[in-house]
C-alpha cells in the first residue's frame, strides 16, 4: 500500500501544497474551521438525531437515514485507517500549514469528509432542490481537511465516496 501512497503523493503534491499554502487567508481559516465543526461527530450526530426525532416527514426520514449513515460509514473508515495507515500531509511536507491541533491517527480516508457526505446526502435525496446549497458545504468540508494539512485530496475523495455510497445503500433498507 505504501507504494500506492507514494504514487498518489507525487500526483497530489502540487494540489495539496497549492490549497494548503497558497490559499492561507484568515477568512478561509475561519470558514474552513466552521465547516470542519459541521462534519464533527457531535454536530453531525446531534443534528441528525434531532431531525429524526422532532422533524416532520420527509425531514424525519432524512434525519434517520443521516444518523444511520454517519454511524455506519465510519466502520470502513476505521478499518481502512487500521489496515492501510497513511501519514498525514503535514507529516510528509514540513512546510505544510496545520490547524491548532493536528491529528495523529492515519490520514486515509478522511472521517470528517465521510461524515459530511453521509449526513448531507440524505437531505439532498429528500429535497434535490437543496443540492446547490448542501453539495458546496460537503466540498467545503473536504477542502478544509486539505487546507489544514490533515488530508491529501485522495483521502477526502474516498471519504466523500464512502459517505455518499453508505447513504445510498442504506436508503434501500431504511
Amino acid at each position: 500500500m505504501s507504494r500506492i501512497y507514494r504514487m498518489l503523493q507525487e500526483v497530489e503534491r502540487p494540489l495539496f501544497l497549492y490549497v494548503n499554502i497558497r490559499w492561507n487567508r484568515s477568512f478561509l481559516s475561519w470558514l474552513f474551521h466552521a465547516l470542519s465543526l459541521i462534519a464533527g461527530a457531535t454536530f453531525s450526530l446531534s443534528l441528525s438525531l434531532l431531525a429524526a426525532l422532532l422533524a416532520p416527514e420527509p425531514w424525519s426520514g432524512a434525519g434517520k437515514l443521516a444518523l444511520a449513515s454517519v454511524v455506519l460509514s465510519h466502520i470502513p473508515v476505521a478499518i481502512a485507517k487500521r489496515s492501510a495507515p497513511r501519514l498525514r500531509p503535514y507529516q510528509v511536507f514540513p512546510q505544510a500549514n496545520t490547524n491548532r491541533r493536528p491529528l495523529k491517527d492515519p490520514s486515509f480516508p478522511s472521517g470528517h469528509t465521510t461524515a459530511a457526505f453521509a449526513m448531507l446526502t440524505p437531505w439532498m435525496m429528500a429535497a434535490p432542490v437543496l443540492i446547490p446549497t448542501l453539495l458546496p458545504i460537503g466540498i467545503g468540508v473536504a477542502l478544509s481537511r486539505v487546507y489544514f494539512g490533515l488530508h491529501f485530496p485522495s483521502d477526502t475523495a474516498v471519504g466523500a465516496l464512502l459517505g455518499v455510497s453508505t447513504a445510498f445503500l442504506l436508503s434501500i433498507w431504511i
